[in-house]
């Protein structure tokens, strides 16, 4: 499923290929179907999103909608608009207060859930013909229905500081384990408030260990069952203790603290999607920072194995109801034509998902955005838990026993065994 692709096959394919077996599929009640797209003549519709909600992208977005309104007589759109972090507990009280309509941003990590309501239209008449990379059209699929329409599409992965490492001694990437723990350990000597790692150590991002997990041979989920507890999930957080207790990462540190941290200059690794380059930038003191920071593969435990990273991405979802139909054409312009797509990955960052959006100019010489893709996007793997409706019980449950070994609660044996009881008894 994870093969290694040259720096310029990956390029062409920015990582998706690789991916299009690892989409999320789930049995899902019927979805509304293409009967939920004819026009009833509505013309205005919400984009609920995170993205108007966080700075970095709020103004993009603003232009893209303006762009979009001007160019279709008629159209009035609202923005709705919550945090990440508790954006799929409103969408779900939403659903559940029949409250939630138009065109929904969604993670590619949430689809399942959002179609397990049985409220979500099928995008597939809408999808038909368009120049989506077809892995990047399967991120938007769950239970044989399209359910999204793919807007962005990347993984998650290490990004470095190199001004620091090479303060530190550090001359050339770290490929394994040890050689990153090395490297770790090189950058605590700088002191001065330095963290090496910016891991993730609070609970609402600890689903970071996953490919760690991975790294270390544990499959996690296997033939259906949540596997954990297992040799390779026990050792690796038995590392990630060890590094935690080392004070080679510090406490009560997530994404926002991470990318605080990158944009101070006060770590040397931090973990994120390719968009946050322009957050941590757009704020950092250092206006040449941009130039420092450089994507890296995630170091394996044995010479020669492969990377392992998660996947990472959004894509436009259409509740059916009143004007769905104008949603789902909103969701194919600025998803598809480039004039949407290049504008938005100039702003943001943030990848397109198109065949000719990838073969632009703008994208292929991105340095960053085609390094992050060798290095990261090519060998992404979708969560072994996108699959369930119950994932986020079941990534809180994780992180709650992660968060349990750091400091000091439970072993990694006990903590992981309890974990991976409690995660089958959700999926009864």
């Amino acid at each position: 499923m994870n093969v290694r692709l040259t720096r310029r096959s990956a390029l062409g394919l920015f990582g998706l290929s690789t991916l299009a077996a690892c989409a999320p599929s789930t049995s899902a009640p019927t979805p509304a179907g293409t009967e939920g797209l004819k026009d009833d003549g509505v013309k205005e519709f919400p984009l609920t999103s995170w993205s108007y909600n966080e700075a970095v992208t709020k103004q993009p977005m603003t232009d893209a909608i303006a762009k979009y309104t001007a160019a279709n007589a008629g159209v009035k759109i609202t923005t709705p608009s919550y945090p990440y972090n508790d954006y799929l507990n409103q969408l779900l009280l939403q659903v559940q207060g029949g409250q939630l309509a138009g065109a929904v941003q969604l993670d590619v990590a949430w689809l399942a859930t959002l179609a397990a309501t049985g409220k979500l239209v099928d995008l597939k008449s809408v999808a038909t013909g368009l120049d989506y990379a077809p892995a990047a059209l399967a991120l938007g699929q769950s239970g044989g229905a399209q359910y999204g329409l793919p807007w962005t599409f990347a993984g998650i992965g290490l990004i470095s500081n190199q001004e620091l490492l090479t303060k530190a001694g550090v001359t050339s990437t770290p490929k394994t384990v040890a050689e990153f723990e090395a490297a770790l350990t090189a950058v605590k000597g700088l002191g001065g408030g330095i963290v090496p790692w910016a891991g993730m150590t609070k609970v609402d991002q600890l689903k970071d260990i996953i490919p760690w997990m991975w790294e270390f041979g544990s499959p996690i989920v296997q033939d259906g069952k949540i596997v954990i507890g297992d040799d390779g999930s026990v050792e690796a957080l038995t590392w990630y203790k060890k590094l935690y207790d080392q004070k080679l990462i510090a406490p009560d540190v997530n994404r926002v603290d991470a990318r605080a941290l990158m944009s101070q200059g006060k770590t040397a690794f931090y973990e994120d999607a390719i968009g946050g380059k322009a957050t941590v930038t757009k704020s950092s003191p250092d206006k040449d920072l941009g130039t420092k920071m450089v994507p890296v593969a995630r170091p394996v435990k044995n010479a020669g194995d492969k990377p392992r990273h998660l996947a990472w991405g959004q894509v436009i979802a259409v509740m059916n109801g009143s004007g769905a139909a104008a949603a789902a054409n909103f969701a194919k312009t600025v998803t598809t034509e480039q004039g949407y797509t290049i504008d938005w990955f100039t702003k943001t960052g943030l990848p397109p998902t198109t065949n000719a959006g990838l073969a632009d100019s703008a994208v292929k010489n991105d340095k960053f955005a085609t390094d992050f893709t060798a290095q990261i996007g090519a060998n992404s793997s979708a969560s072994p838990f996108w699959i369930y409706p119950q994932f986020s019980q079941m990534e809180k449950v994780l992180a709650e026993e992660v968060q349990s070994i750091l400091i000091g609660k439970k072993s990694p044996k006990d903590a992981l065994s309890s974990a991976r009881d409690r995660m089958n008894a959700l999926i009864k």
